[in-house]
């Protein structure tokens, strides 16, 4: 099968991955064999080519917003048949036996093991997984090309939104408006609370204030007009939490979601921090990916996308990390139906 492989971390405009011909992997015995349809392309799989995350395994087939068909199914898998849909997401493993396996918190499992980065993902034509982790895919009316996106921004949107805590009337503000916080804020529309966001970008600010956000600007030009119950941070950017945190009202949660960050520094304990709560997201599981793909039946969503051709994998990524890219989210076009 064809695959891009990573074999040494490098900048990406070094195009450090290589297309090449390598054994189509046969599924174990609780396993599935994905036939890729189409992977969706994220700023993770750039920490890790870049070596802004550890690398776990190498070679390395990255990738993990996977949408496909059953091609091969283990002697005791249950979950699926040929033929069905299927998709992947971060999640690609944990142990099943330890605390928080067992309380249906993977996400924090000291084996979990992460699809594209500790096993191959989906920048190749077939891929396998335990089928207990694969997911499978209902929603006729989507295309896989609008599918994928869910997978990550989609499902990791709505872990950082559980894990504000906030709810019904509450004030949510996004901090980054990328592929990630438009998910977040259709979810907490849904779900009846008011979104503010904050983005230097004008084209994200006009995008935010169409998609019904209750105001939209550069917060470091412009305050808030009200306080905050709750808040996300997107961006890889340690500047941006101390003031979210003086947004947000005593009691209320500044949730980080990057995968890294610059360095974060309270130069005001008692006036910014004291009183409330910082959580970060940390992996995802199954409980959020499975209520997220239920949501998403309600939600009036315009999953805005560009479908990249397989073979040129490198570009799109290129230009997802300049922020070139002409939608929010990019896919990659592996095989067809």
């Amino acid at each position: 099968m064809k695959a891009w492989v990573l074999r040494e971390q490098a900048a990406i405009e070094e195009r450090p991955l290589t297309l090449e011909e390598i054994p189509t992997p046969d599924p174990g015995d609780d396993e599935i064999r994905i036939k890729t349809l189409v992977c969706g392309v994220c700023r993770t799989d750039i920490h890790i080519a870049e070596g802004d995350l550890a690398l776990k395994k190498s070679p390395l087939v990255l990738g993990h917003q996977v949408v496909g068909v059953v091609d091969a199914v283990g002697k005791r898998v249950q979950r699926f048949q040929k033929g069905d849909r299927a998709g992947v997401y971060w999640l690609y493993r944990s142990c099943g036996t330890c605390r928080y396996c067992m309380s249906r918190q993977e996400n924090y499992c000291p084996r979990f093991e992460a699809t594209g980065w500790h096993q191959n993902g989906g920048y190749a034509e077939y891929m396998t997984i335990p089928e207990r982790y694969a997911l499978p895919l209902g929603h006729p009316s989507l295309d896989p090309r609008e599918i994928a996106p869910l997978l990550c921004p989609g499902i990791a949107g709505y872990a950082a939104l559980k894990l504000t805590g906030a709810v019904k009337g509450d004030r949510l503000g996004l901090y980054g408006f990328g592929p990630t916080a438009y998910f977040v804020l259709k979810a907490a529309q849904s779900l009846g609370m008011e979104v503010l966001v904050s983005t230097r970008s004008p084209k994200n600010i006009e995008r935010a204030k169409k998609e019904g956000a209750l105001w939209a600007a550069d917060a470091s030009k412009e305050a808030m007009p009200e306080p905050l119950q709750a808040a996300i941070v997107f961006p890889p950017a340690g500047n941006l939490v101390e003031p979210a945190l003086a947004q947000v009202e005593r009691g209320g949660t500044v949730v980080l979601a990057p995968v890294s960050s610059s360095p974060i520094t309270i130069d005001n304990y008692s006036e910014n921090l004291w009183g409330r709560s910082i959580q970060t997201l940390y992996n995802l599981n199954r409980v959020d990916a499975e209520e997220f793909l239920h949501l998403v039946e309600d939600l009036d969503l315009d999953i805005a996308t560009v479908v990249v051709p397989f073979k040129d994998l490198e570009d799109a990524l290129i230009q997802v990390k300049h922020g070139k890219a002409e939608q929010p989210n990019v896919v990659i076009q592996v095989s067809e139906p």
